[in-house]
């Protein structure tokens, strides 16, 4: 437990480094430290003790894998928006495969309706403005809810702290999208790396910590 929580550190303090760099630093300070930081995470999910299970260990540590690829692709330059797009959108496959893992499939329609409302919601503020990425961003949002979905109904049905952290995980990961889907196709807005990467990294090392089995008191 003492690596998984001295690589949590490293992680935040990696995070915070990189969210100084796109302040104040060179390109050559961000391109290290953004995969730096969700590299330290995924091995967070590979040395936790006495996880929920194997299988969803490894289904989470999949999705940070193909989250770090997308974070390569969309800090290079160029066109590779899409890449990483494709390349979050596995990640959240992996990550709702993960959240089915314990226990499969649920469905109550008051966990499933503020997501779905909340997707709508988003989906109109960005229809305007998304032109050609209408396809692509559609199915990227269905996914992306699912996702948080899944997450919810996870807690509701196990009421444990591992689904708790999958859950509020999920949630500040459908935060994190959304301002940058806003930020992007929308207006820009003020503290957008502030913003989109925090909760991004929260999110992702606290479902990295959702593999863990904690002990109910």
């Amino acid at each position: 437990m003492i690596a998984a929580w001295t690589l949590s550190a490293a992680a935040v303090i990696s995070g915070v480094v990189y969210i100084w760099t796109t302040y104040a630093g060179t390109q050559t300070q961000r391109y290290l430290f953004k995969p730096l930081t969700t590299g330290l995470i995924l091995l967070v999910v590979l040395t936790l003790p006495d996880p929920v299970s194997a299988l969803y260990r490894g289904l989470v540590a999949a999705g940070i894998i193909f989250s770090l690829a997308g974070d390569v692709f969309l800090m290079l330059p160029g066109n590779t928006f899409v890449w990483g797009l494709v390349s979050f959108l596995v990640a959240h496959l992996f990550y709702i495969g993960a959240y089915v893992s314990r226990g499969g499939f649920r469905f109550h329609w008051f966990v499933l309706l503020p997501f779905v409302l909340y997707g709508a919601v988003l989906l109109y503020l960005l229809w305007p403005h998304i032109g050609e990425f209408r396809i692509p961003v559609i199915f990227y949002a269905v996914v992306l809810v699912a996702m948080g979905w899944q997450a919810a109904e996870l807690w509701w049905g196990v009421r444990d702290t591992a689904a708790l952290l999958a859950m509020v995980g999920a949630i500040l990961f459908l935060a994190s999208d959304s301002i940058l889907a806003l930020d992007k196709f929308r207006s820009p807005l003020p503290q957008r790396d502030l913003l989109i990467m925090s909760t991004y990294y929260a999110a992702q090392l606290l479902i990295a910590w959702s593999v863990h089995r904690f002990v109910r008191i």
